[in-house]
């Protein structure tokens, strides 16, 4: 048996997943829902209008939804599962989840690409609190947002105090996330 194959060996099934399932068939309902009182209060030709607008929107972004899964795919395969444990595995501690959030700090681009890379590197061997501590770095330290759009618009103090509340977040939610966890194992 080679390297690779005891590698693999480690490596759990990945869940079968449905295609349908209760959150999908809730978005379904309020979509269905959301149409109805569009035609009923604004008629057919709203509706299409609007549909049309939506359909072109999704055409829009599936590409963009399509190279983050290739990328969060291609990710799991090219870095070693035991390199990812160590950097951000469930034994990381401190320095696992601060890289984490830093990872998402610095990680440019939206949901698209923000979400599938987390879950590459959830099923590459990262655990859920550098999950939750890469996205919320995402979500509340990203650099392209500060210097790109809050450093435009906003005063530097007040982008200054804004980023030192949310500094530490990341890494505590990761924390708060790895306990609970681990009470529950």
């Amino acid at each position: 048996m080679t390297d690779r194959d005891t590698r693999d060996a480690d490596i759990p099934a990945v869940p079968k997943r449905k295609l349908i399932d209760a959150g999908f068939a809730v978005v379904i309902a309020i979509a269905v829902l959301s149409g109805a009182g569009v035609w009923i209060t604004q008629g057919a030709g709203r509706f299409f209008e609007i549909l049309g607008q939506d359909l072109l929107f999704a055409a829009a972004l599936l590409p963009k939804i399509l190279g983050g899964i290739l990328l969060a795919t291609g990710l799991s395969l090219l870095i070693p599962r035991d390199r990812v444990l160590a950097a951000v595995g469930p034994e990381s501690g401190l320095r696992g989840l601060a890289i984490a959030a830093a990872a998402g700090a610095i990680l440019p681009g939206g949901p698209g690409l923000t979400f599938p890379l987390a879950a590459g590197l959830l099923a590459s061997g990262a655990d859920l609190g550098a999950g939750i501590a890469m996205v919320s770095g995402w979500v509340l330290l990203g650099a392209n947002r500060t210097l790109i759009w809050e450093l435009s618009f906003l005063p530097p103090d007040l982008v200054g105090l804004r980023y030192a509340l949310t500094f530490f977040v990341p890494i505590l939610l990761g924390l708060f996330v790895r306990a609970a966890l681990r009470g529950r194992a």
